[in-house]
């Protein structure tokens, strides 16, 4: 019996001894970050991810304390990087510049906290982003304007509690990742804040965004050119533009989006519920794509293809939009307006479907759907769609 007491102690000791190996923590306080809001704390920040990246133990880990509020000038936080899991705790709060004028830009690029070439990485804690953007949001050149918080060639990527607010343009933006989980965010700006985008995607694949609050002057998710296989459920939106694919095909571009699945969401006085719009002379495709599930409240358009956004006016090319379902769409607009199919009178939109589709005006009155250029079904529809077929006469 003794005998297996010390086995399993040194079993223990041995096991304890191993974890500590495989782990180490980097707190940013330690690398000489102030948290006092005022002081530019991006060098120690530098410091510290240099640290962490280079690590040799098999998880290492970022800490941003809580009760800090740390205001932080553009900053790249590269790897590839050694650790197989790397961690960032924010606790705290991280600021940008209150002026736009005190922001020093690292390149053309306009990004303020970049994550770049990393695998493995989680960021949680339950802190807070401010990108301070109202100084931004009266600029009309879009270009000019940053991107708060971007990943690009990241690959296994976990993002949750935390709350993110007030980005001078998207608060989040995806770019060239691979397998990228985003959860239990809360993402908010004025209603009149102008391209303050919630979540961007563009030429990535294996997204899940899930149980996440996002109210915003735009779309709350907006999924773009080359992304495939993304999966988006239980979000709340509103205020803001609703969810969309696209806008796809700007100055003729060749855009390719398929395997999109958005499910059991709400939407609450937003402009738009779920929509396509591609631009006229686009190239590419839009498919594979179902919307279910879905709650609208007082949604001006909740229901949207609209395959002529803007572009070349007597253009004789679009994004081939097919393979589109809208399932158990239910509830209120806030306008006349239920359904709006516009697709291109060259191309059209095809195999679109629609399901179980019961949408009034918020006073009870009848809404009404438009519909041009587009073929496919429509089964217990709330107002009748009129280009589709009544799939009970099929």
């Amino acid at each position: 019996m003794k005998f297996l007491l010390v086995v399993l102690l040194v079993f223990v000791i041995a096991s304890s001894s191993l974890c500590a190996a495989e782990y180490s923590t980097f707190d940013v306080v330690s690398y000489g970050a102030t948290g006092n809001g005022q002081t530019d704390d991006t060098k120690a920040f530098v410091k510290a991810w240099k640290d962490v990246c280079g690590a040799t133990h098999q998880t290492a880990k970022l800490v941003i304390p809580q009760n800090k509020i740390f205001m932080l000038q553009p900053l790249s936080l590269k790897g590839p990087c050694k650790p197989a899991t790397i961690e960032v705790r924010l606790e705290g709060t991280v600021i940008a510049p209150k002026n736009n004028g005190d922001w020093k830009f690292l390149d053309e690029k306009k990004k303020w906290i970049e994550f770049s070439d990393i695998s493995g990485l989680v960021i949680e804690g339950g802190g807070l982003i401010d990108g301070q953007g109202a100084a931004w949001w009266n600029i009309a050149d879009i270009s000019v304007k940053p991107t708060a918080l971007h990943f690009h060639k990241c690959k296994d990527v976990i993002l949750r509690s935390m709350h993110h607010k007030n980005s001078p343009k998207n608060h989040i933006s995806i770019n060239t990742c691979n397998g990228l989980e985003i959860s239990h965010v809360h993402i908010t700006a004025p209603m009149q804040s102008p391209n303050t985008d919630g979540i961007d995607i563009s030429g990535s694949s294996n997204i899940f965004i899930h149980s996440s609050i996002i109210q915003t002057g735009d779309d709350c998710i907006a999924i773009n050119s080359g992304t495939s296989f993304v999966n988006i459920s239980d979000i709340f939106c509103g205020p803001g533009h609703g969810i969309s694919v696209g806008s796809l095909g700007r100055n003729g571009d060749d855009a390719r989006v398929e395997n999109i699945h958005v499910r059991n969401c709400t939407f609450l006085r937003s402009t738009n519920g779920v929509r396509l719009k591609t631009w006229r002379g686009g190239r590419g495709y839009a498919r594979k794509i179902v919307f279910e599930d879905i709650k609208v409240v007082g949604v001006m358009r909740p229901v949207i293809i609209n395959q002529n956004y803007l572009g070349v006016v007597d253009g004789i090319s679009a994004v081939k939009i097919s393979d589109v379902s809208f399932r158990n769409v239910k509830g209120t607009t806030g306008s006349d307006s239920a359904v709006e199919l516009s697709c291109d009178p060259y191309v059209g939109c095809n195999d679109i479907v629609l399901d179980h589709i019961s949408i009034v005006k918020e006073d009870g009155g009848e809404a009404k759907a438009s519909c041009a250029g587009a073929q496919g079904t429509c089964f217990r529809c709330n107002p009748i769609v009129p280009c589709l077929s009544d799939s009970h006469l099929i």
